[in-house]
């Protein structure tokens, strides 16, 4: 199954995606801050990184930056209240492959999971 890396400095939010994401059967390690996920993605291979787009340390969007920066190609999706189609622009041109508005119910995002991860197979 797949190994997620989730990045979300909410803890209840955190903890409803990690609980729903295992209860799927996939993978997941977590992060609290962009400092946290970006050492966690330089140790570790992802298939999907679900980033929250406001972070302490390293926002999702300099996360982005920072991943892309080494050829990166693992999957990212932003996780976000700002849902402008400015921002969801900015993030898409940073890097994101795919972006979710917040708030967003744990179906939604096991479904939008599923059709990403059987469209990089």
């Amino acid at each position: 199954m797949a190994r997620i890396l989730l990045a979300e400095d909410e803890e209840v939010l955190r903890m409803l995606v990690v609980d729903t994401l295992e209860d799927e059967g996939y993978t997941i390690d977590e992060a609290c801050d962009g400092e946290e996920a970006y050492n966690l993605i330089k140790e570790n291979d992802y298939d999907l990184l679900l980033l929250d787009y406001m972070m302490p340390v390293y926002t999702g969007l300099e996360l982005i930056e920072m991943i892309r920066k080494d050829n990166n190609q693992t999957q990212i999706m932003m996780l976000s209240a700002k849902s402008q189609s400015s921002d969801q622009q900015k993030v898409l041109d940073a890097g994101a492959n795919y972006f979710m508005s917040k708030p967003f119910s744990p179906i939604q995002l096991v479904q939008r999971i599923e059709e990403i991860l059987g469209d990089a197979e």
